[in-house]
């Protein structure tokens, strides 16, 4: 199956960021793996991972756990907000165990897989990103 959803993603974030550099590539679905490449974007200083994908309830949705092994610190808010504004719309966004934090100076969050969830996701939280990598990059002061 082609993976729509990280497409979805990265043209939002063109759009919010249009000068910004944007990767994207796909790895399975296993813990290890996905803890180790989100360890290796923080020591490349990237301001910004996001997963997605991995974050429900079957079996080999390991993302929150790998990357609760990679965070020193969690940012909350970022999943609550999305899960609910999402359930405004479907209630299953309930289910959704991504969860976001940092390691150094890098914000990692996880979206959901489908490209409908990971869009409104996304699109849910963008001013919240922006302001969050303002503040850990030292150039906004909170009120």
């Amino acid at each position: 199956m082609a993976d729509s959803a990280g497409p979805a993603v990265s043209a939002l974030l063109r759009q919010r960021w249009p000068q910004a550099e944007i990767s994207a590539g796909l790895i399975p679905d296993n813990e290890d793996e996905i803890a180790e490449m989100l360890d290796h974007f923080c020591r490349q200083g990237i301001a910004l991972v996001l997963t997605v994908g991995g974050t429900g309830l079957g079996p080999r949705d390991r993302t929150p756990e790998a990357t609760r092994r990679v965070v020193d610190r969690d940012a909350p808010g970022l999943a609550e907000a999305m899960r609910f504004r999402g359930a405004e719309q479907n209630p299953f966004a309930w289910l959704s165990r991504g969860m976001a934090g940092l390691k150094g100076n890098t914000l990692i969050i996880n979206l959901p897989g489908s490209k409908r969830a990971a869009e409104e996701s996304l699109a849910s939280i963008l001013s919240l990103v922006q302001h969050g990598l303002e503040v850990i990059a030292g150039g906004q002061i909170h009120p």
